[in-house]
């Protein structure tokens, strides 16, 4: 028990007590001991705290997030095709875009409370971007990258899994309508209004890592506007919002 106890200091003699704080929260989150601790570190930094803590700009979570953005879809990838082997490739193709998109990982970052350890910069410590849904969604992908590194496939899948067991109801995921576009076309063409037609307004960012924002127009009038890592998420955004301000 001694050896163990002095074995954990060690280990986290080096830390400061908030990092060592993150570290012991995400060890009780995933179930085991991290090794590793500044690759998990990494994984729960935003951007802006790049600049006053002089780091290198590939010291944000963002690396984390590129790796775990693969490791997920092939996690959840082989959840749904051990699942459901009755269904055809386009049941888990849609399945399995609504289990990876930003509204569900950022909804699994809040079941974990992952928004009480992510570390952003003073100056927007006020704004409350640990909380938005992109934020969430980035770093949960980034856990699972820094996961990934450290403990292997193995360990990860069982991570993944479990946290979608839990937070998720598969079932009701199955039978939700997400198409917001198809519906917004078909409120349009009831309301005999003209087809919606969807503008980008912006496209930013690295190759690797793209944000568009879309506006979809309705009517002659603009009724929406969203983001997204592609043109499709962020079209269906733009439509949802649409939908809300019609109806």
């Amino acid at each position: 028990m001694i050896s163990r106890i002095r074995a954990i200091f060690k280990r986290k003699g080096a830390l400061d007590s908030e990092s060592a704080r993150k570290i012991a929260f995400l060890e009780k989150i995933i179930g085991a001991r991290i090794r590793k601790p500044h690759y998990f570190l990494k994984a729960l930094r935003h951007r802006s705290s790049l600049v006053e803590k002089k780091l290198d700009s590939t010291e944000s979570y963002e690396q984390f997030e590129f790796l775990g953005d693969a490791v997920l879809d092939l996690i959840v990838s082989d959840v749904i095709f051990t699942r459901y082997t009755t269904e055809d490739e386009g049941f888990m193709t849609q399945l399995r875009a609504k289990l990876v998109n930003g509204a569900t990982l950022a909804e699994l970052a809040r079941k974990l409370n992952l928004a009480s350890v992510i570390e952003v910069g003073s100056r927007v410590r006020d704004q409350g971007i640990e909380h938005s849904e992109g934020v969430l969604a980035d770093t949960f992908e980034a856990l699972v990258g820094a996961l990934y590194t450290e403990k292997g496939y193995a360990t990860t899948h069982t991570f993944v899994s479990d946290i979608y067991e839990r937070f998720t109801d598969l079932d009701a995921l199955i039978l939700a309508e997400d198409n917001y576009k198809s519906r917004l076309l078909e409120l349009a063409q009831a309301r005999k209004l003209s087809i919606p037609i969807y503008q980008v307004l912006a496209e930013t960012g690295p190759s690797h890592k793209k944000k568009f924002e879309v506006q979809v127009w309705v009517g002659g009038e603009t009724k929406g506007t969203g983001t997204g890592k592609s043109k499709k998420k962020a079209e269906q955004k733009a439509a949802k919002a649409a939908l809300e301000k019609l109806t």
